[in-house]
């Protein structure tokens, strides 16, 4: 039985589920509890805080654990990183009061700066040469300048709507930050075998994602300029229609070229093109 430790509320335990999901590992949440035990995969899920997930993994309370780069790079805890996961993507930044006048990184030498990542900042300001000090808070960050408490901040940014609304704004990322998959560095081979076949499951999702199935008729006449255009996985697949000058195409397309795609598809002469959402691709 492989253990996953999963921060236990927040965006963060959104996304994991959801991923879970995705996966087709069910996991009870309507009544959650600390363990909770999939019915159909051999996982459990464990629900901790986010700044305890990097320590129970390093320790082996739990053999791997979704967990926020930053939070992982904060603690410094003796875990691996399995894999980068592409969601709760956000950035630790440096923000002042709006009104003040930046003129860059030396504007912080001998101010005080409230964050709740003082590793990340202290070494951040060590490679840069300046000197600050650094005010320790868990929780609200954002209203220290406010209340005198800290000259500027450093602190999660996602959409940035929380710097906006206390008068503050962005003038450095230090770091981006995105959800890990990290693990227990000394896993049995049992669980390591588990950890393969979700790592599968995951990466049949995440090559879903953004893809669209299409399939269309196109004038056999016109087939070998359709192919041209088509960024085919491999190859489309060409099936021959009743009537011998069309035959139907079917192919999988990024959704970032997609209308580009379609438009020029449909100049080519290209007709009844159906698109379904894919939920999991297997390479």
């Amino acid at each position: 039985m492989l253990r996953i430790a999963v921060q236990s509320k927040g965006r963060l335990f959104e996304d994991t589920m959801q991923l879970l999901a995705e996966a087709d590992i069910k996991v009870s949440t309507s009544k959650r509890t600390l363990l909770v035990q999939s019915s159909n995969f051999p996982i459990e899920v464990l629900y901790l805080r986010d700044d305890d997930i990097p320590q129970s993994v390093a320790t082996g309370v739990a053999d791997i654990g979704v967990v926020g780069e930053n939070e992982f790079v904060e603690r410094g805890e003796d875990a691996e990183i399995i894999r980068r996961l592409g969601f709760s993507k956000c950035r630790l930044s440096l923000a002042i009061p709006k009104e003040i006048d930046y003129n860059g990184l030396e504007w912080f030498e001998g101010k005080k700066i409230a964050t709740s990542y003082p590793n990340i900042l202290r070494q951040f300001m060590d490679s840069k040469g300046i000197k600050i000090e650094i005010h320790v808070i868990t929780g609200s960050v954002e209203i220290s300048p406010g209340i005198g408490l800290a000259d500027g901040i450093f602190d999660i940014v996602s959409s940035g709507s929380t710097l906006v609304s206390n008068n503050l704004r962005e003038v450095e990322v230090v770091m981006k930050s995105e959800a890990l998959l990290i693990g227990y560095k000394h896993m049995n081979e049992e669980k390591k075998q588990v950890l393969q076949d979700l790592l599968f499951r995951f990466e049949a999702v995440h090559q879903a994602e953004d893809k669209k199935y299409v399939r269309m008729n196109v004038p056999r006449n016109r087939l070998d300029e359709i192919i041209e255009v088509l960024p085919g996985l491999k190859s489309p697949t060409i099936i021959p229609l009743a009537d011998n000058e069309w035959c139907c195409v079917h192919t999988v397309l990024d959704q970032r070229r997609f209308w580009e795609i379609i438009g020029r598809l449909k100049e080519l002469g290209a007709q009844g093109i159906l698109v379904t959402p894919i939920e999991k691709m297997i390479l």
